[in-house]
C-alpha cells in the first residue's frame, strides 16, 4: 500500500525507455508506478533496487514517482508561496510539477498571489494532495510540566526566535507559529506596526502561559528599544528642520502612526533626550536645542 504525498520505499520491477516502474504492492502490474527518467535525478538504478520515492499526482492526475524532494509532505506544516488563484481556490508551489490546491473553504483569510503563508498539507476525500490555512489544530503548546527543561534548552525566556503569523484573535492579538510547530501569541499592545497573516518576523519569548503557549513580543528589550527610539526621534527632528508637533501630550494614535511605538515608550524617550540636553518641548511640540 503506497502513501500519496509521502516518501515510499518501493522496488524497481522493470525499465522502459522513458523511465522505471515501481511495485505498488497490489499484486497487479497495471498498478506499477512510473518513475520518469527526469525524476530519477540521473541516479544509477537497476531492476530489483529499492528506491525511496515521493509519490504524488502529476498534471494529468496520474500517480507518479520522483526522487526529488518536495518542500513539504502530507502531514506537515510548511511556509509556501501562492502562485495562482481561481474562483474555487488557490494553488501553492511545493516544488513539484503540479501545484497543491487550497480550496476556498480551507482559506480562513484572503490569500494573495506571490505571498507566502503557512499551510497544513493533507489528502482530500479523492486522495489528492491539498492544503489548508486552518493550521491551529495541528500546532502544539509547550508541555507545561516540561517547561523548565524546555526553557533551559531550546526555548528560553528572553531568546529571539522566528515566528510566522497565521491569524488574529478577535481582540487583534496575533497568533504566531514558532518553528512551524508551537503556538505563540503577540498581544495587541505589544506591536505598533501593521501585521498580516504570512508575515515572518523575529520575536522574543516574553513568557510561557499556563496552557503552554509562548507569549511573544517583536519589541527589543526596554533599554535597547528606548535607545533606538531616541535615535529615531532625533533623526526625525533633523529631517523636519529641527522641530515636530509631537510631545508627551500627543495622542497614542499619532505616536503609533509616526513612530510605531507606545505613548509610554515615547514619553520615556523624550524624557531621556531632555535630560541629555538634546531637545526641549512645550505645548506646540518638540525642538532640537
Amino acid at each position: 500500500m503506497i502513501n500519496i504525498g509521502e516518501f515510499n520505499a518501493l522496488k524497481v520491477v522493470r525499465k522502459a525507455d522513458f523511465g522505471y516502474y515501481l511495485d505498488a504492492g497490489t499484486g497487479n502490474t497495471s498498478d506499477d508506478i512510473l518513475l520518469p527518467n527526469k525524476s530519477a535525478l540521473e541516479k544509477e538504478i537497476s531492476i530489483g533496487d529499492e528506491v525511496n520515492a515521493f509519490i504524488y499526482r502529476d498534471s494529468k492526475d496520474r500517480i507518479i514517482a520522483t526522487l526529488k524532494e518536495p518542500i513539504a509532505q502530507v502531514g506537515e506544516i510548511a511556509y509556501l508561496k501562492v502562485v495562482s488563484k481561481t474562483k474555487i481556490g488557490s494553488f501553492i508551489d511545493f516544488g513539484m510539477e503540479r501545484d497543491i490546491f487550497v480550496p476556498m473553504k480551507e482559506q480562513v483569510y484572503r490569500l494573495e498571489i506571490g505571498n507566502y503563508y503557512l499551510f497544513y498539507i493533507y489528502l482530500d476525500k479523492t486522495n489528492r494532495i491539498a492544503a489548508t490555512t486552518d493550521i491551529d489544530r495541528y500546532l502544539e503548546n509547550l508541555n507545561v510540566e516540561e517547561t523548565d527543561e524546555i526553557l533551559n534548552g531550546k526555548y528560553r525566556v528572553g531568546d529571539e526566535v522566528t515566528g510566522i503569523i497565521y491569524g488574529f484573535q478577535t481582540n487583534r492579538s496575533a497568533m504566531v507559529a514558532i518553528d512551524k510547530t508551537y503556538r505563540g501569541v503577540i498581544l495587541k499592545n505589544e506591536y505598533f506596526v501593521d501585521l498580516k497573516e504570512g508575515y515572518e518576523l523575529k520575536v522574543r519569548i516574553k513568557k510561557i502561559y499556563e496552557d503552554g503557549r509562548m507569549g511573544l513580543t517583536p519589541r527589543k528589550r526596554a533599554v535597547d528599544e528606548r535607545t533606538e527610539l531616541q535615535e529615531n526621534i532625533v533623526q526625525y527632528l533633523k529631517k523636519h528642520n529641527g522641530s515636530m508637533p509631537f510631545n508627551d501630550k500627543s495622542s497614542p494614535e499619532d505616536i503609533k502612526e509616526v513612530f510605531h511605538e507606545s505613548k509610554n515608550y515615547f514619553k520615556n524617550a523624550l524624557g531621556g533626550l531632555m535630560k541629555q540636553g538634546i531637545i526641549e518641548q512645550d505645548e506646540n511640540g518638540t525642538r532640537l536645542k
